[in-house]
């Protein structure tokens, strides 16, 4: 699982919550990618929007409790209301590109979890007008007492757009997340031209 398991409890975060409608209209251009999953707080809140997404991460426990949970909120729902959340256990910091079913996604989401690397290879994982949603830790959460403590897994001050130089970024902000626990996170959203 990801660094800090307390990413996984409760709904999705507010940032995530801001960006619903926008999120919606990417039905069109793919499904949604959902990396660093952990219990799939965000996958589900996006099959719920009506998005088909793969939820990717290395915890083929947390994986297997977010397809049977999926799967039963599908059940429940009304027909095409509810998108469906495939799964797929792989690491991301092994060095190696999972392997994707889709070439392309309409939006990606990564929420506290940050690995730099990875960062090239999400700008060519979204389809063109994709959408990127990415939330993590800055080094200002250490203040806070959880979360993060090695410089690798926190962004500087300003850091997270940099990171994504071929996209265009549509909204950036750093400080307090507004969720019920309070976090100092980077919150971007962003948008491959096309």
């Amino acid at each position: 699982m990801s660094e800090d398991a307390s990413r996984d409890r409760g709904g999705p975060s507010a940032f995530f919550r801001q960006h619903e409608a926008v999120l919606r209209r990417t039905r069109e251009i793919g499904p949604v990618l959902d990396l660093a999953c952990g219990r799939g707080r965000h996958s589900l809140a996006a099959a719920a929007l009506g998005l088909d997404v793969l939820a990717l991460d290395r915890d083929r426990d947390s994986l297997d409790v977010l397809a049977r949970q999926g799967e039963a909120w599908r059940s429940r729902a009304a027909p095409g209301s509810f998108g469906r959340i495939r799964t797929l256990c792989a690491d991301l910091e092994s060095g190696a590109s999972p392997p994707l079913e889709a070439d392309s996604f309409g939006a990606i989401l990564v929420f506290r979890y940050l690995h730099r690397p990875l960062c090239p290879w999400i700008e060519t994982r979204l389809a063109p007008g994709g959408l990127l949603l990415y939330e993590t830790f800055t080094r200002d959460q250490r203040r806070l007492g959880w979360g993060p403590r090695r410089n690798e897994f926190l962004l500087e001050k300003g850091e997270l757009p940099r990171l994504f130089p071929g996209l265009r970024i549509e909204r950036f902000e750093e400080g307090p997340s507004g969720d019920e626990k309070p976090a100092q996170t980077a919150r971007l959203l962003a948008r491959r031209p096309g």
